[in-house]
Protein backbone atom coordinates (compact mmCIF):
# COMPACT_ATOMS: atom_id res chain seq x y z
CA UNK A 1 0.00 0.00 0.00
CA UNK A 2 1.03 3.27 -0.64
CA UNK A 3 0.09 7.48 0.01
CA UNK A 4 -0.36 9.66 -2.81
CA UNK A 5 -0.25 13.19 -3.14
CA UNK A 6 -1.41 14.95 -6.16
CA UNK A 7 0.43 18.13 -8.19
CA UNK A 8 -1.74 20.76 -9.55
CA UNK A 9 -1.31 19.62 -13.18
CA UNK A 10 -1.75 16.15 -12.07
CA UNK A 11 -5.00 16.92 -10.80
CA UNK A 12 -6.04 18.82 -14.41
CA UNK A 13 -4.96 15.56 -15.46
CA UNK A 14 -6.66 13.13 -13.05
CA UNK A 15 -3.47 11.93 -12.49
CA UNK A 16 -2.16 10.33 -9.03
CA UNK A 17 1.98 10.57 -8.35
CA UNK A 18 3.48 9.24 -5.19
CA UNK A 19 3.99 11.32 -2.35
CA UNK A 20 7.74 11.34 -0.78
CA UNK A 21 7.95 13.94 1.70
CA UNK A 22 5.95 15.75 4.22
CA UNK A 23 6.54 19.38 6.05
CA UNK A 24 6.23 19.75 9.63
CA UNK A 25 5.82 23.60 10.52
CA UNK A 26 7.30 22.50 13.79
CA UNK A 27 6.08 24.70 17.71
CA UNK A 28 5.45 28.10 16.20
CA UNK A 29 8.08 30.42 17.43
CA UNK A 30 9.77 33.99 16.77
CA UNK A 31 12.80 33.29 14.52
CA UNK A 32 14.73 34.80 17.09
CA UNK A 33 13.84 32.29 19.34
CA UNK A 34 15.07 29.26 18.17
CA UNK A 35 18.33 28.84 19.81
CA UNK A 36 16.85 29.45 23.15
CA UNK A 37 13.99 27.12 22.11
CA UNK A 38 16.24 24.37 21.17
CA UNK A 39 18.53 24.82 24.49
CA UNK A 40 15.63 24.50 26.48
CA UNK A 41 14.03 21.24 24.95
CA UNK A 42 17.99 19.77 24.44
CA UNK A 43 18.11 19.72 28.47
CA UNK A 44 15.18 18.79 29.16
CA UNK A 45 15.30 15.92 26.61
CA UNK A 46 19.41 14.69 28.35
CA UNK A 47 17.30 14.82 31.94
CA UNK A 48 14.91 12.57 30.71
CA UNK A 49 17.14 10.26 29.42
CA UNK A 50 19.29 10.34 32.19
CA UNK A 51 16.45 10.64 34.43
CA UNK A 52 14.87 7.65 32.72
CA UNK A 53 17.65 5.24 31.72
CA UNK A 54 19.51 5.86 35.40
CA UNK A 55 16.36 4.58 37.20
CA UNK A 56 16.73 1.26 34.76
CA UNK A 57 19.95 0.67 35.52
CA UNK A 58 19.35 1.43 39.26
CA UNK A 59 16.34 -1.22 38.92
CA UNK A 60 18.74 -3.77 37.40
CA UNK A 61 21.52 -3.38 39.71
CA UNK A 62 19.74 -3.65 43.20
CA UNK A 63 18.21 -6.71 44.42
CA UNK A 64 16.28 -5.44 46.64
CA UNK A 65 13.95 -3.75 43.87
CA UNK A 66 13.56 -6.66 42.41
CA UNK A 67 9.83 -6.51 42.94
CA UNK A 68 6.71 -6.63 40.90
CA UNK A 69 6.28 -2.72 41.49
CA UNK A 70 9.82 -1.24 40.32
CA UNK A 71 9.61 -4.44 37.57
CA UNK A 72 6.83 -2.55 35.76
CA UNK A 73 8.22 0.92 37.14
CA UNK A 74 11.34 0.01 35.11
CA UNK A 75 9.35 -0.64 32.23
CA UNK A 76 7.36 2.45 32.12
CA UNK A 77 10.69 4.20 32.45
CA UNK A 78 11.57 2.98 29.27
CA UNK A 79 8.76 3.73 27.54
CA UNK A 80 9.18 7.06 27.99
CA UNK A 81 12.54 7.11 26.92
CA UNK A 82 10.84 5.97 24.26
CA UNK A 83 8.45 8.36 23.41
CA UNK A 84 10.37 10.81 24.24
CA UNK A 85 13.46 10.00 21.56
CA UNK A 86 10.64 9.30 19.03
CA UNK A 87 9.66 13.14 18.84
CA UNK A 88 12.62 15.21 20.50
CA UNK A 89 15.40 14.47 18.23
CA UNK A 90 13.60 15.47 15.08
CA UNK A 91 11.63 18.42 16.84
CA UNK A 92 15.33 19.93 17.82
CA UNK A 93 16.84 19.47 14.52
CA UNK A 94 13.83 21.40 12.93
CA UNK A 95 14.83 24.07 15.73
CA UNK A 96 18.08 24.74 14.19
CA UNK A 97 17.53 24.22 10.18
CA UNK A 98 13.97 23.24 8.34
CA UNK A 99 13.56 20.21 6.99
CA UNK A 100 11.27 17.45 5.51
CA UNK A 101 10.54 14.40 6.65
CA UNK A 102 10.04 11.30 3.84
CA UNK A 103 6.98 9.77 3.52
CA UNK A 104 8.58 5.99 5.32
CA UNK A 105 9.92 8.16 8.29
CA UNK A 106 6.94 9.67 8.88
CA UNK A 107 4.85 6.18 8.88
CA UNK A 108 7.91 4.81 11.15
CA UNK A 109 7.52 7.99 13.80
CA UNK A 110 3.64 7.59 14.06
CA UNK A 111 3.96 4.00 14.60
CA UNK A 112 6.71 4.32 17.24
CA UNK A 113 4.57 7.29 18.97
CA UNK A 114 1.24 5.54 18.67
CA UNK A 115 2.92 2.14 20.13
CA UNK A 116 5.11 3.80 23.11
CA UNK A 117 1.80 6.12 24.10
CA UNK A 118 -0.60 3.07 24.02
CA UNK A 119 1.56 0.71 25.92
CA UNK A 120 2.27 3.75 28.52
CA UNK A 121 -1.52 3.65 28.87
CA UNK A 122 -2.02 0.18 29.83
CA UNK A 123 1.14 0.20 32.30
CA UNK A 124 0.15 2.89 34.61
CA UNK A 125 -3.02 0.86 34.99
CA UNK A 126 -0.93 -2.50 35.56
CA UNK A 127 1.04 -0.14 37.98
CA UNK A 128 -2.61 1.20 39.98
CA UNK A 129 -3.54 -2.09 40.13
CA UNK A 130 -0.45 -3.76 41.42
CA UNK A 131 -0.40 -0.61 44.22
CA UNK A 132 -4.12 -1.95 44.86
CA UNK A 133 -3.06 -5.58 46.08
CA UNK A 134 -0.14 -4.40 47.70
CA UNK A 135 -1.83 -1.90 50.20
CA UNK A 136 -6.10 -3.57 49.72
CA UNK A 137 -4.70 -7.36 49.75
CA UNK A 138 -1.48 -6.97 51.33
CA UNK A 139 -1.29 -10.76 52.77
CA UNK A 140 -2.06 -12.35 48.96
CA UNK A 141 0.06 -9.93 47.49
CA UNK A 142 2.72 -12.70 46.87
CA UNK A 143 0.34 -15.35 45.30
CA UNK A 144 -1.58 -12.47 43.31
CA UNK A 145 1.32 -10.39 42.09
CA UNK A 146 3.22 -12.98 40.90
CA UNK A 147 6.70 -13.13 38.80
CA UNK A 148 4.23 -14.97 35.70
CA UNK A 149 1.43 -12.30 36.13
CA UNK A 150 3.94 -8.97 35.94
CA UNK A 151 5.18 -10.69 33.11
CA UNK A 152 1.77 -11.35 31.50
CA UNK A 153 0.92 -8.08 32.01
CA UNK A 154 3.99 -6.62 30.55
CA UNK A 155 3.34 -8.84 27.48
CA UNK A 156 -0.08 -7.45 26.89
CA UNK A 157 0.64 -4.16 27.76
CA UNK A 158 3.17 -3.77 24.63
CA UNK A 159 1.08 -6.18 22.46
CA UNK A 160 -1.95 -4.18 22.92
CA UNK A 161 0.48 -0.70 22.25
CA UNK A 162 1.85 -2.40 19.16
CA UNK A 163 -1.91 -3.53 17.96
CA UNK A 164 -2.90 -0.79 18.38
CA UNK A 165 -0.79 1.76 16.27
CA UNK A 166 -0.67 -1.33 14.04
CA UNK A 167 -4.32 -0.88 13.46
CA UNK A 168 -4.36 2.95 12.66
CA UNK A 169 -1.31 2.70 10.95
CA UNK A 170 -3.27 0.39 8.47
CA UNK A 171 -6.38 2.94 8.09
CA UNK A 172 -3.46 5.73 6.81
CA UNK A 173 -2.49 3.79 4.03
CA UNK A 174 -6.01 4.30 2.62
CA UNK A 175 -5.54 7.45 2.26
CA UNK A 176 -4.59 10.02 -0.50
CA UNK A 177 -3.14 13.10 -0.21
CA UNK A 178 -3.53 15.88 -2.60
CA UNK A 179 -4.25 19.28 -0.69
CA UNK A 180 -1.76 19.99 0.98
CA UNK A 181 1.70 17.68 2.59
CA UNK A 182 2.34 20.25 4.92
CA UNK A 183 1.70 18.89 8.92
CA UNK A 184 1.14 21.44 10.82
CA UNK A 185 2.63 19.88 13.63
CA UNK A 186 6.51 19.17 15.06
CA UNK A 187 5.64 15.32 14.53
CA UNK A 188 3.47 12.62 12.44
CA UNK A 189 0.36 13.03 14.04
CA UNK A 190 -2.25 11.14 13.33
CA UNK A 191 -5.04 14.03 13.16
CA UNK A 192 -3.12 16.31 11.53
CA UNK A 193 -2.27 13.92 8.61
CA UNK A 194 -6.28 13.12 8.60
CA UNK A 195 -6.61 16.81 8.37
CA UNK A 196 -4.45 17.16 5.35
CA UNK A 197 -6.22 14.11 3.43
CA UNK A 198 -8.47 14.12 0.13
CA UNK A 199 -9.92 10.66 0.89
CA UNK A 200 -12.87 11.71 3.48
CA UNK A 201 -11.20 10.42 6.37
CA UNK A 202 -14.18 9.38 8.43
CA UNK A 203 -13.84 5.98 8.85
CA UNK A 204 -9.98 6.86 10.11
CA UNK A 205 -11.58 9.56 12.87
CA UNK A 206 -14.08 6.67 13.72
CA UNK A 207 -11.33 3.96 14.55
CA UNK A 208 -9.66 6.83 16.77
CA UNK A 209 -12.45 7.37 18.94
CA UNK A 210 -13.92 3.82 19.71
CA UNK A 211 -10.09 2.14 19.61
CA UNK A 212 -8.47 5.43 21.30
CA UNK A 213 -11.48 6.08 23.28
CA UNK A 214 -11.92 2.71 24.41
CA UNK A 215 -7.64 2.26 25.41
CA UNK A 216 -8.42 5.44 27.62
CA UNK A 217 -11.41 4.61 29.01
CA UNK A 218 -10.31 0.89 30.14
CA UNK A 219 -6.82 2.03 31.61
CA UNK A 220 -8.63 5.51 33.30
CA UNK A 221 -11.61 3.73 35.03
CA UNK A 222 -8.93 0.70 36.14
CA UNK A 223 -6.71 3.53 37.68
CA UNK A 224 -9.23 5.65 39.20
CA UNK A 225 -10.79 2.85 41.01
CA UNK A 226 -7.41 1.14 42.45
CA UNK A 227 -6.67 4.41 43.29
CA UNK A 228 -9.61 5.39 45.34
CA UNK A 229 -10.02 1.95 46.81
CA UNK A 230 -6.70 2.50 47.73
CA UNK A 231 -7.40 5.68 49.65
CA UNK A 232 -10.32 4.38 51.14
CA UNK A 233 -8.20 1.03 52.65
CA UNK A 234 -5.91 4.08 54.41
CA UNK A 235 -7.85 6.32 56.00
CA UNK A 236 -9.89 4.15 57.47
CA UNK A 237 -7.18 3.45 59.25
CA UNK A 238 -7.53 6.42 61.09
CA UNK A 239 -3.77 7.28 61.37
CA UNK A 240 -2.47 10.94 60.72
CA UNK A 241 0.76 8.93 59.09
CA UNK A 242 -1.47 7.25 57.14
CA UNK A 243 -3.71 9.73 55.73
CA UNK A 244 0.15 11.81 55.02
CA UNK A 245 1.14 8.74 53.12
CA UNK A 246 -2.12 8.46 51.11
CA UNK A 247 -2.11 11.92 49.71
CA UNK A 248 1.44 12.15 49.15
CA UNK A 249 1.69 8.30 47.04
CA UNK A 250 -1.68 8.46 45.71
CA UNK A 251 -1.88 12.37 45.13
CA UNK A 252 1.35 12.67 43.27
CA UNK A 253 0.53 9.52 41.07
CA UNK A 254 -2.86 10.46 40.02
CA UNK A 255 -1.22 14.10 39.24
CA UNK A 256 1.22 12.34 36.75
CA UNK A 257 -1.48 10.21 35.76
CA UNK A 258 -3.88 13.25 35.00
CA UNK A 259 -1.35 15.03 32.93
CA UNK A 260 -1.03 12.23 31.11
CA UNK A 261 -4.76 11.38 29.72
CA UNK A 262 -6.08 14.63 29.98
CA UNK A 263 -4.03 16.02 27.01
CA UNK A 264 -4.64 12.24 25.21
CA UNK A 265 -8.50 12.78 25.68
CA UNK A 266 -9.06 16.20 24.10
CA UNK A 267 -6.91 14.94 21.28
CA UNK A 268 -8.54 11.56 20.65
CA UNK A 269 -12.06 11.62 21.46
CA UNK A 270 -13.08 15.37 21.46
CA UNK A 271 -14.33 16.10 18.30
CA UNK A 272 -11.60 16.77 15.85
CA UNK A 273 -13.23 19.97 14.14
CA UNK A 274 -13.15 22.44 17.44
CA UNK A 275 -9.53 21.63 17.67
CA UNK A 276 -6.55 24.24 16.93
CA UNK A 277 -3.08 23.93 15.73
CA UNK A 278 -1.80 25.27 18.52
CA UNK A 279 -3.52 23.97 20.81
CA UNK A 280 -2.90 20.34 19.43
CA UNK A 281 0.74 20.98 19.71
CA UNK A 282 0.38 22.22 22.97
CA UNK A 283 -1.43 18.70 24.41
CA UNK A 284 1.49 16.83 22.47
CA UNK A 285 4.15 18.42 24.17
CA UNK A 286 2.67 17.69 27.49
CA UNK A 287 2.80 14.04 26.82
CA UNK A 288 5.71 13.91 24.62
CA UNK A 289 7.68 16.20 26.86
CA UNK A 290 6.66 16.95 29.84
CA UNK A 291 5.38 13.80 31.62
CA UNK A 292 8.66 11.87 30.65
CA UNK A 293 10.88 14.36 32.22
CA UNK A 294 8.43 14.26 35.49
CA UNK A 295 7.77 10.34 36.00
CA UNK A 296 11.14 9.20 37.14
CA UNK A 297 10.46 12.04 40.30
CA UNK A 298 7.13 11.23 40.58
CA UNK A 299 7.65 7.45 41.19
CA UNK A 300 11.00 7.04 41.95
CA UNK A 301 12.72 10.49 43.91
CA UNK A 302 9.58 10.39 45.76
CA UNK A 303 9.87 6.75 46.48
CA UNK A 304 12.30 5.95 50.34
CA UNK A 305 13.34 2.85 48.82
CA UNK A 306 14.93 4.68 45.82
CA UNK A 307 16.56 7.14 47.23
CA UNK A 308 18.05 4.72 50.12
CA UNK A 309 19.02 2.57 46.59
CA UNK A 310 20.72 5.58 45.37
CA UNK A 311 22.21 6.87 48.54
CA UNK A 312 24.10 3.31 48.87
CA UNK A 313 25.35 3.50 45.37
CA UNK A 314 26.85 6.88 46.10
CA UNK A 315 27.90 5.86 49.19
CA UNK A 316 30.00 3.19 47.50
CA UNK A 317 31.88 5.17 44.74
CA UNK A 318 32.80 7.64 47.12
CA UNK A 319 34.50 4.51 49.28
CA UNK A 320 35.92 3.41 46.24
Amino acid sequence: CFLYARSTEDMEKENVTLLSEFVLTGLPHQEEWKIVLFLVFFVIYLITMVGNLGLISLIWKDPHLHIPMYFLLGHLAFVDAWISSTVTPKMLLDFLEKSNISLTECMVQFFSFASSATTECFLLAAMAYDRYVAICQPLLYPVIMTNRLCIWLLVLSFVGGFLHSLLHESFLFRLTFCNSNIVHHFFCEVIQLLKISCTDPSINYLMLFIFSGSVQVFSIVTIFVSYTLVLFTILRKKSEKGMRKAFSTCGAHLFSVTLYYVPLLFMYVHPASSQANDQDMFFSIVYTVVIPVLNPVIYSLRNKQVIDSITKILKNKVQI
